[in-house]
C-alpha cells in the first residue's frame, strides 16, 4: 500500500567512475571523481516497498566479451560486468555465442561454452543455462554438420531423449550451473495446422529434460516454458478478454501454453516467461503503460501458480519516434520503468538480453567491445549497477509523484535513482532540472 513519506528525500549526486582502468583487477572499485551539490526530492512523492527480492542478470548473446575482442575493450567490459552488473549470467547451450556442443552423437565440442563459463567465473557471478538449441542431427540434419539457418528448429520427438541426455551431460560438466531454462521462446513448436503452439510437444520435451537433469543434479533448479507473452489489440482474434491493460491484450494462445504446462509438467522450480511491451508489429506504448504489462502479467501468473516468476527476456519498447539503440537514453529510461513494475509486483528475477551493445532495440550496459574503443559504460550502466545488489537484498522502495507522473525513483538506505520517463524537461525542485529521459544516481543523506 502506498503512503506519503513523512519527509523529503535529500540527495547528493554520485558521479563515481563506472569502470576501473585496465591495469586494475577485474571489478575493482573506483573512487568518486566529483561530488555535486545536494538536492531535494520535493513534492508529493509516494513510496512502495518492493514485494520480494528481485535478482537481475544478463544473457550473453553472439558477441559478448569473447577472447577474440580487443584486449583493452574486453577488459573494460569485464570491469563493468564484474561491478554489480549481474547476480546471474545466462548462456545458451548452442547458438547465441556458443557452437554446436554435439556435432555427432557422442562426440562433444565444449570449447565455446567453456569460454562463456570462464567469463562468468572471472567476473564473479552465478551461472544460468538456457537448454537451447539442439544439434542438427536431432532435427533432421546430417551428423557432423551445422546449418545455423536451422538453429530455431526443435528436436524431433524421437530425439527428445537425446536432447535430454545432452542436457544431463552439460550440467554434469558444469557444476557451477545452478539454474536451467528448458528451450527458448517455444522455437520450432508452432503447430501450423492448429494455428497454435504445440504445448503438448514442448511439455514432453520439458519433462524428459527435467527428469534427466534432476537424475544427475538434484540440486539444480529447472524452469519453463519460456513462452513469449505477445500483446495484441483488444478485441482482435485470439486475444484474452481478461488479461488486458493500457498496453493491449494478451494473446490467449500464449496463455494456453502456460496453463497446459502448469497442469502437465512433472516438476518445476520456477516459471520462465518473456515479453515485449508493444503490440505485435506496432510501436511501443507510453513508458508507464508499457511497464504496466509486467505487473499485469505477473498478477495473472500468480493466480495460477506459486512458482517464482522469471523474465527470461523482457523488452520495454521505446515510444514511437524515439531512439531504440542499445546506448539510447530512452531505452535506458524505459528499462528502469519495467524494473520498477517487476519490483512492485513481486517478480523473482529478470535477465537483460545482450549486455554488450547491439542493434536489437533494447538497452545494453557497455559499448561494442569488438571495437578497440569499446567496453565503455552506457546510459543504463550506473543506475543498473546501483540497483542490482539492492533489489536482490529486497530493501528498495519505488517512488512516484502523482503531480509529475513521468518521474520515477528507486530509494535504498544509501541512495536513490531518479528517472525522467518523458521527452520533456522536468524539475526535481526549484532550479533542479532533470532533462528528457535523464537518469540520476544519487547518494542519500540522513
Amino acid at each position: 500500500m502506498r503512503a506519503p513519506h513523512p519527509f523529503a528525500a535529500v540527495l547528493a549526486v554520485l558521479t563515481a567512475a563506472l569502470v576501473a582502468c585496465s591495469t586494475d583487477p577485474v571489478g575493482s572499485p573506483t573512487p568518486p571523481n566529483e561530488t555535486l551539490t545536494p538536492i531535494e526530492l520535493e513534492g508529493d512523492w509516494t513510496w512502495t516497498k518492493q514485494q520480494a527480492a528481485l535478482e537481475l542478470g544478463v544473457t550473453h548473446t553472439q558477441k559478448s566479451l569473447d577472447d577474440s575482442e580487443p584486449a583493452e575493450a574486453r577488459r573494460r567490459g569485464m570491469d563493468i560486468l564484474a561491478a554489480d552488473s549481474a547476480i546471474w549470467q545466462n548462456h545458451h547451450l548452442m547458438g547465441f555465442g556458443t557452437d554446436n556442443p554435439e556435432p555427432e552423437p557422442g562426440e562433444y565440442d565444449w570449447d565455446t561454452l567453456d569460454g562463456r563459463m570462464k567469463l562468468t567465473e572471472e567476473t564473479g557471478q552465478r551461472t544460468m543455462l538456457t537448454l537451447c538449441c539442439s544439434p542438427d542431427w536431432m532435427k533432421g540434419g546430417k551428423e557432423g554438420e551445422t546449418d545455423w539457418d536451422e538453429l530455431e528448429e526443435a528436436p524431433r520427438p524421437e530425439h527428445f531423449g537425446d536432447f535430454a541426455r545432452l542436457a544431463a551431460e552439460t550440467v554434469k560438466r558444469y557444476p557451477q550451473v545452478e539454474r536451467v531454462m528448458v528451450w527458448n521462446e517455444m522455437k520450432g513448436f508452432w503447430d501450423e495446422a492448429k494455428k497454435r503452439w504445440d504445448y503438448e510437444g514442448y511439455t514432453e520435451l520439458y519433462n524428459q529434460v527435467y527428469r534427466a537433469v534432476k537424475d544427475v543434479r538434484p540440486d539444480i533448479q529447472v524452469g519453463g516454458p519460456y513462452v513469449v507473452l505477445i500483446g495484441l489489440d483488444p478485441g482482435a482474434q485470439d486475444t484474452s478478454t481478461t488479461v488486458t491493460g493500457p498496453w493491449g491484450a494478451a494473446d490467449q494462445r500464449t496463455l494456453d501454453v502456460i496453463d497446459y504446462w502448469l497442469q502437465n509438467n512433472i516438476g518445476a522450480d520456477f516459471l520462465a516467461v518473456d515479453t515485449a511491451t508493444n503490440k505485435r508489429d506496432q510501436d511501443g506504448p507510453a513508458p508507464l503503460d508499457g511497464a504496466r504489462k509486467f505487473a499485469d502479467l505477473a498478477a495473472w501468473l500468480k493466480q495460477r501458480s506459486p512458482l517464482p516468476i522469471w523474465w527470461a527476456e523482457y523488452y520495454p519498447e521505446v515510444p514511437a519516434g524515439e531512439d531504440d539503440a542499445g546506448g539510447s537514453p530512452v531505452n535506458a529510461a524505459v528499462n528502469l520503468a519495467a524494473i520498477a513494475a517487476m519490483a512492485e509486483s513481486g517478480t523473482a528475477g529478470a535477465l537483460l538480453w545482450g549486455p554488450q551493445e547491439h542493434d536489437l532495440g533494447s538497452a545494453a550496459l557497455w559499448t561494442d567491445a569488438t571495437k578497440k574503443d569499446g567496453g565503455q559504460p552506457l546510459p543504463l550502466t550506473q543506475a543498473w549497477q546501483f540497483l542490482v545488489p539492492r533489489l536482490a537484498a529486497g530493501g528498495v522502495e519505488i517512488g512516484r509523484s502523482p503531480s509529475r507522473p513521468d518521474l520515477l525513483a528507486f530509494r535504498a538506505d544509501d541512495g536513490v535513482v531518479v528517472v525522467n520517463l518523458s521527452a520533456n524537461e522536468t524539475e526535481l525542485g526549484p532550479g533542479r532540472p532533470l532533462g528528457p529521459w535523464q537518469i540520476q544516481v544519487a547518494g542519500r543523506e540522513t
